[in-house]
């Protein structure tokens, strides 16, 4: 009985991880994505045939993820909007691992974050959002209600 009650539900979340290297004037990001979740989008939205794995078309996946996410999050240091550049990925069992950079970063005293990754697939989405800036660790929860995390230094 209660197999088939909680079995119907999934839990539709990704993880952002952030932290600041001062040393290397670096916004270093870590993103971890079920590979379903992520296939699912993809298939959806650039080619139906698509499939997470180590592949020929690792190229072409590579620019369609990184399309998407430079959408759909959104970063400001210091109320500037800053682009990061999609370093690459890796697949361990589940989970996809995006990696992002933001160069060139002197020094943080306001960081905004805006991530809206899935909304328009999965109403239940929720990312997480893990920092570790200046010395100061925090996390959020966004939702498609609240899409939004600021910090202040």
């Amino acid at each position: 009985m209660f197999t088939s009650f909680f079995g119907a539900h999934k839990f539709y979340v990704s993880v952002t991880q952030i932290e600041y290297v001062k040393e290397k004037e670096s916004v270093e990001i870590v993103m971890r994505i079920f590979i379903e979740d992520l296939e699912k989008l993809l298939r959806e939205r650039y080619d139906k045939n698509i499939t997470l794995n180590e592949s020929k078309s690792e190229k072409q996946i590579d620019s369609y993820i990184e399309n998407y996410i430079a959408k759909k999050v959104l970063i400001k240091v210091n109320n500037n909007p800053l682009d990061f550049k999609f370093l690459g990925k890796e697949y361990e069992d589940d989970i996809v691992f995006c990696y992002l950079e933001i160069e060139n970063v002197s020094e943080i005293t306001d960081f905004e974050i805006s991530n809206t990754l899935f909304y328009e697939v999965f109403k239940e989405q929720q990312n997480i959002i893990k920092t570790n800036i200046n010395s100061e660790m925090e996390s959020f929860v966004l939702t498609s209600q609240k899409n939004k995390a600021e910090m202040h230094f």
